[in-house]
């Protein structure tokens, strides 16, 4: 027969609400009661009845995650880390990959699976500040990113505008003059483009130096493959630099490729600087400098936010907006 509570709590010595703790992550129990309870579940392989759990306290231990592109590294890297810290709380994570396209961001916050989560962290690409009634939901909702504001769920984001012109200053310091930034988006009203090509400027304007038109690169999607070709594009068309921001790690990775193909030395001839500080960033040739946008702060500050909101339901709440630090990661991409 399959181990019941009782028989973990008689192998380990203490009461059957003392293992209900412990296996529902409640965080103030003694190390040496945690560790008792934990061998007992190993060596009696007790397996906790989830169903009956959630039939008691209206609750399923399962938050979603919808993210835009888990080839993305960034993605993918944050999605480890919510995982990690949703590990830390008891609770699992459902996560959802939504293309960044309208349908399967609605799909995301309407559709069936909000059925087997008690709240979730989602970051829209799609949809944006004319669809904010769309995340005035009846359960808990972090939003992550840019494209959201004024909504009544809780937001947690980066300084964009800062971080990249932080990146951009970083170049002109160590003497870059005529910088290309990879990645930018035409048009864009809100989002991480128009903000970091935002900072990119600002940077300019402070240090007195005119934006050059042919500098700036419209880039779609941001892989490696479309910074590599932007790259190309640049040296193709003769267009002199001596300083690459790419707005994100992955453009830069692939101006980094391209770079190499072309014979031109990094960081002699040119600099190069990304966003996100994602672990490819350490082990490219050479390592690439870059912006850390405190991404395993976002992940805690989320989770933990929708923790709050989930064990407090009934509890009216101001949502929170909550912007995270960073800091500029300088590698042999940009100095020797």
């Amino acid at each position: 027969m399959a181990a019941t509570m009782q028989d973990v709590a008689k192998r380990a010595g203490v009461s059957v609400k003392t293992v209900s703790n412990v296996v529902n992550g409640y965080p103030y129990i003694r190390d040496t009661t945690k560790e008792k309870v934990l061998a007992a579940i190993a060596e009696l392989d007790y397996q906790m009845n989830t169903t009956a759990r959630s039939l008691r306290s209206g609750k399923t231990g399962m938050i979603g995650l919808a993210v835009p592109e888990l080839s993305l590294p960034y993605f993918a890297q944050l999605a480890d880390a919510v995982i990690q810290h949703a590990e830390t709380r008891g609770l699992t994570v459902l996560i959802e990959q939504t293309g960044a396209d309208p349908a399967r961001e609605r799909e995301a916050l309407y559709g069936s699976r909000r059925q087997l989560t008690d709240g979730l962290i989602m970051s829209p690409l799609a949809l944006g500040p004319n669809d904010v009634d769309l995340f005035t939901v009846p359960y808990p909702l972090v939003l992550l990113g840019e494209r959201v504001f004024n909504s009544s769920a809780d937001h947690v984001t980066m300084h964009n505008v800062a971080g990249a012109q932080a990146a951009t200053e970083h170049l002109i310091a160590q003497g870059c003059r005529k910088i290309a930034v990879l990645g930018a988006h035409e048009g864009e009203v809100m989002g991480s483009a128009k903000l970091r090509t935002e900072g990119y400027l600002k940077a300019l304007a402070e240090h007195g130096m005119e934006p050059d038109p042919q500098l700036i690169r419209e880039v779609g999607l941001w892989h490696r493959s479309t910074g590599a070709e932007a790259l190309f594009q640049l040296v193709d068309e003769g267009v002199e630099f001596d300083g690459i921001f790419a707005l994100n790690d992955a453009l830069a990775l692939g101006a980094l490729y391209a770079l190499h193909t072309r014979g031109i030395a990094v960081p002699e001839q040119v600099k190069v600087i990304g966003f996100d500080d994602i672990d490819d960033a350490r082990y490219s040739f050479p390592p690439l400098s870059t912006v850390d946008p405190g991404r395993d702060q976002i992940a805690h500050t989320a989770v933990d936010l929708l923790q709050q909101r989930i064990d407090n339901p009934h509890v009216t709440h101001q949502p929170q907006k909550i912007v995270t630090s960073y800091s500029v990661v300088q590698r042999n991409s940009t100095q020797l």
